[in-house]
């Protein structure tokens, strides 16, 4: 592997140029495609090139290409704020799921039966929400509101022992004959949780989540004016609906295995094999970013590939292929830079990542007044490039996920 190329990749992907000679030697041998990380390198390169000429940018300083990628994020959000007003929905959220809907066009589900989200509540009275709504009984509550909707709003309400406790106990006997197939559902809280649900808001700095086992994202009705929240908490929402129909396949996959339960409860956590070190052409499975966690996991500086990365990808596509559709849109600019990111000020390096949620997160910061900058997504997505590329790409990539994600680790 080519010297400059292998300390580029290195130090963006924050390992060693010896770790990355040592998995290209040994995917090479496993798999027959030479050149991987040149190939890859051309391409960021290629990429970085383009866009900095589409941005009119000839500096070729970190500063100044972060602050012309943020600003033209948080112009592509105004944009798009714009269009969505022809889009049918009585209020911006409406529209937001309505465009949501039409663009991600994700397919029907397999969920758990909401019956069994009324069974739970009556097991487990939650007794902060019943009192928030003043009902006295679960049934009651439920006479007036949806289950997805309940469940959405216990984590608003109810402690965090009690969402452990009542998983723990309710999810250990869950079958696959406890599931369905339904269509996913995107909806918008009611007026009554904006106080609860803003509590939600200051603490998660976003106002979408989703129930992967109900099959269900909901927007907080919380109006966030802060330039480049609306850009970011739409991808986010369009990242949902691709992660909730990826764990639908899994959820259908442990339906054909035995400890259905447990295989479920470790889907939901988010678990991630407990590690220091992988074979010779093992990739770890790292399901959750676990940057936000510890930034000094051992298991990031590992070869790994993150299905985080691949629901960004889609998301993404979706705004950038609305973009190539919308003159004037100009979010195809952000097609295929999810990974996209390299190094600027020789001599004092720092990552410049060219992904459009990094971006948007840092038009949020920059109007906060906090001036930070965000890479997690574009490095994370890094790998997961790399990873996809030895696989024989995108598609490759997804079967070998979907075959290997209850063990935790592809070996090739």
């Amino acid at each position: 592997m080519n010297k400059e190329v292998g300390e580029n990749l290195a130090t963006i992907l924050g390992v060693t140029p010896g770790l990355l000679d040592e998995l290209d030697r040994t995917m090479t041998f496993r798999v027959g495609r030479p050149g991987v990380l040149e190939r890859v390198y051309d391409e960021n390169q290629a990429l970085i090139k383009k866009t900095l000429a589409n941005l009119s940018v000839q500096s070729d300083k970190a500063e100044d290409i972060r602050a012309a990628l943020r600003t033209t994020a948080a112009i592509h959000e105004e944009h798009l704020l714009k269009y969505l007003e022809g889009v049918p929905g009585a209020t911006q959220f409406e529209k937001a799921v309505t465009l949501a809907k039409r663009i991600a066009n994700i397919e029907k589900g397999f969920f758990l039966k909401k019956s069994f989200g009324a069974d739970i509540l009556r097991k487990r009275r939650p007794e902060n929400l019943l009192k928030f709504l003043g009902f006295a009984s679960v049934d009651e509550m439920l006479a007036h509101h949806d289950v997805a909707e309940i469940f959405s709003a216990l984590r608003f309400i109810e402690s965090t022992e009690w969402m452990h406790e009542t998983f723990a106990d309710a999810y250990k006997n869950f079958t696959a004959a406890d599931f369905e197939e339904r269509e996913v559902e995107i909806r918008v809280l009611g007026p009554e949780w904006h106080d609860v649900a803003a509590q939600f808001v200051a603490k998660k700095h976003h106002n979408v989540s989703h129930l992967k086992e109900f099959g269900v994202i909901f927007l907080n009705p919380i109006a966030e004016d802060v330039r480049g929240k609306f850009l970011r908490d739409f991808a986010l929402l369009l990242h949902y609906c691709h992660e909730v129909a990826f764990y639908s396949r899994m959820f259908r996959v442990s339906a054909g295995m035995p400890d259905f339960a447990t295989r479920l409860m470790s889907l939901l956590r988010g678990d991630v094999n407990d590690v220091k070190s992988v074979g010779d052409g093992q990739w770890l499975i790292i399901q959750r970013y676990l940057v936000k966690e510890n930034p000094t996991d051992p298991r990031l500086f590992l070869p790994h590939v993150n299905p985080e990365s691949l629901h960004w990808l889609r998301g993404e596509r979706d705004l950038a292929t609305l973009g190539q559709g919308t003159p004037g849109l100009g979010l195809e600019l952000w097609a295929n830079l999810d990974w996209v990111g390299s190094l600027f000020d020789h001599g004092n390096e720092r990552v410049v990542s060219f992904d459009l949620e990094d971006e948007a997160m840092s038009a949020v910061s920059a109007a906060e007044g906090k001036d930070e900058f965000f890479n997690y997504h574009q490095r994370e997505a890094m790998w997961t490039k790399i990873f996809a590329e030895y696989a024989g790409g995108e598609a490759a990539m997804d079967k070998l996920l979907v075959e290997n994600f209850l063990d935790g680790v592809i070996t090739f």
